[in-house]
């Protein structure tokens, strides 16, 4: 689902699929991203797709493992979480029902996933599969920014 874009990588971490994980993998984020617009959104959906990897795939089954990847090029920063795979199933993002009400506790992962990224989508790697999102960077500043003229002229 979606085009992969050439990105750069940032930092790899390969966890213990195990809820604990969830909070390591928000201090990765944190440490590699400090003060980026968009952080507090990364952080969600990292701790949402990690959640769902450990919950929904063979990641949190004894020995299970998930490699989250933190990735920026092309204007976005682009996270990764790679799960155990989940027998041919695939991420997707839930219809509400009424029967779920305002409190329920399962069912969102996905659409906050989706409400917090720029894009989103997965991809198979053999019987793993990868869900990525991108997140947009901010755009660099030009060292002559507000400047009327330049610093110094010709010759």
């Amino acid at each position: 689902m979606g085009e992969a874009r050439e990105c750069t990588v940032i930092g790899e971490i390969t966890v213990p699929g195990v809820r604990r994980s969830v909070g390591v993998v928000r201090r990765f984020v944190r440490d590699l991203a400090p003060g980026l617009p968009a952080l507090d959104d990364m952080i969600m959906v990292v701790s949402e797709t990690v959640a769902n990897a450990v919950t929904h795939t063979a990641s949190g089954l004894d020995g299970g493992r998930v490699t989250v990847v933190l990735a920026a090029g092309g204007g976005v920063y682009r996270l990764e979480v790679a799960d155990d795979g989940a027998a041919g199933a695939r991420p997707h993002v839930r219809a509400p029902h009424v029967q779920d009400g305002a409190g329920a506790e399962t069912g969102r992962g996905m659409r906050i996933v989706e409400a917090l990224s720029a894009r989103w989508g997965f991809r198979a790697d053999g019987p793993r599969t990868v869900v990525w999102a991108e997140f947009p960077a901010p755009a660099a500043q030009r060292r002559d920014r507000g400047r009327e003229t330049p610093l110094s002229g010709p010759g």
